[in-house]
């Protein structure tokens, strides 16, 4: 578990940016640091106490003015200047970027975004229908194709045309003019 503090003031006097810490128990008589015991640590599957508890972070957004390299000093940048550079990759920096743009949009621009999504969504719809649409009258027109090659067939081969009726489910004036 983490704890993470976004602090937009001057917390201390020290000179980084970013702060960590852990939970550390300490006997107030001997002084000695409280330690898991064996069975412990395999139930728990940790070898110290302070893995049981959240580790902490502070980021001192303020005091960041340097190029920002890593992920999170690019996540300090935005947090510092409430921009996003364009080659900021730092995880989840391009959704916040999106979003972004979406906050700064006018009312009309955001009403005309959603319209646009809306229809895109509805093309998508319509794009799907027509396919399977196609599809069905893909499998009629060769289910048709297929009784008419059987009347024919059958019709060559000299069987009446009763039989042909049955077989193929045509009607007796498309089999006569076949």
């Amino acid at each position: 578990m983490y704890s993470v503090n976004i602090v937009y003031f001057s917390l201390g006097s020290g000179k980084d940016v970013v702060y960590h810490g852990k939970t550390e128990f300490r006997g107030i008589h001997q002084g000695d640091v409280l330690e898991l015991i064996s069975f412990q640590k395999q139930t728990f599957k940790v070898d110290t106490v302070s893995q049981l508890y959240p580790e902490y972070y502070i980021l001192k957004v303020n005091d960041f003015n340097q190029v920002a390299r890593s992920p999170l000093e690019k996540w300090i940048y935005y947090l510092n200047t409430g921009d996003i550079s364009d080659n900021a990759t730092a995880p989840g920096l391009n959704e916040t970027r999106q979003r972004l743009n979406l906050d700064r949009m006018t009312k009309e621009e955001l009403n005309a975004y959603y319209r646009h999504l809306d229809n895109i969504v509805i093309l998508r719809d319509n794009i799907f229908t027509e396919r399977a649409e196609g599809r069905a009258e893909g499998r009629a027109e060769g289910e048709r194709n297929k009784q008419i090659e059987i009347a024919r067939n059958l019709k060559k081969a000299g069987v009446s045309i009763d039989v042909i009726l049955q077989s193929s489910g045509l009607t007796v004036d498309e089999i006569e003019k076949l």
